[in-house]
């Protein structure tokens, strides 16, 4: 157990001491790449800050306007005959629009039900197979320009469903 514990520890710096060390004796000027990437990854930044913040104000007047809370009232007398968990609409569809606000949820969800609860453990499961649809189109197709998105909504759709359709079962296996 030390050792993992060690290794855990030590994955990081070691990776970066082999890229310096690689870069060195490649006879690569290392600061100058490092500085090239920095300033890379702050000019993406700036190219995508005002789709970020687009997609939250967005998601902000969702859940203000209650309009999420309405969408979950639908779905849930939609489900409700599946007899599908209910009590994990609300953080599906957040989930789709953004993981932080799917986060809160999910804590509200471990504050009511419990962490090991069928509950608890199909939406912890859901949040780790799922993504972030909107976000995640939103900041790619606009970064890259891509103006034709395709069948690339309804397959995201689609994968989202199966991973919450994974996520009930696969707790069910875990809770009987």
């Amino acid at each position: 157990m030390q050792f993992l514990q060690f290794l855990s520890e030590s994955v990081i710096p070691l990776t970066i001491f082999m890229i310096i060390t690689y870069g060195l004796l490649n006879h690569q000027n290392v600061f100058q790449d490092f500085l090239k990437g920095a300033k890379d990854g702050v000019a993406t930044v700036f190219d995508i800050l005002p789709t970020l913040v687009g997609l939250m104000t967005a998601v902000g007047i969702l859940r203000a306007s209650g309009f999420l809370d309405f969408l979950s009232e639908i779905l849930k007398r939609l489900m409700g005959p599946l007899h599908f968990p209910t009590e994990l609409i609300p953080a599906a569809i957040v989930k789709m629009f953004s993981s932080s606000a799917a986060t809160g949820l999910l804590l509200d969800l471990f504050k009511t039900y419990g962490t090991d609860s069928f509950i608890g453990l199909a939406a912890s499961i859901m949040m780790s197979c799922t993504e972030t649809i909107f976000y995640t189109m939103s900041i790619y197709f606009m970064h890259v320009h891509i103006k034709k998105t395709r069948f690339t909504l309804s397959g995201a759709l689609f994968s989202t469903i199966c991973g919450i359709a994974a996520s009930i079962f696969l707790a069910s296996l875990m809770t009987t």
